[in-house]
């Protein structure tokens, strides 16, 4: 982890995630302030976390919110 220290993360878990513990990620508050995304799934949360710069993690909620990617779209290159 980070100089940032564990005791103070506020991870928040997507707005499309179920209660039922389905595919859920959750994401550090804030932290793109400080020049990266870090991204967890929320079910291992002691497991890996990923790191994305703030412009992709943008790019990503933005596809995700106007649904042009999702779970039963295919991501054209």
């Amino acid at each position: 982890m980070t100089s940032r220290g564990a005791e103070h993360i506020e991870w928040v878990r997507s707005s499309h995630s179920s209660s039922s513990g389905g595919e859920c990620l959750e994401f550090q508050r804030g932290a793109a302030v400080v020049g990266s995304v870090p991204v967890r799934d929320s079910k291992i949360t002691d497991g890996p976390v990923l790191t994305f710069s703030p412009a992709p993690w943008t790019a990503f909620v933005t596809a995700t919110r106007i649904g042009s990617i999702g779970p039963d779209r295919v991501i054209n290159r």
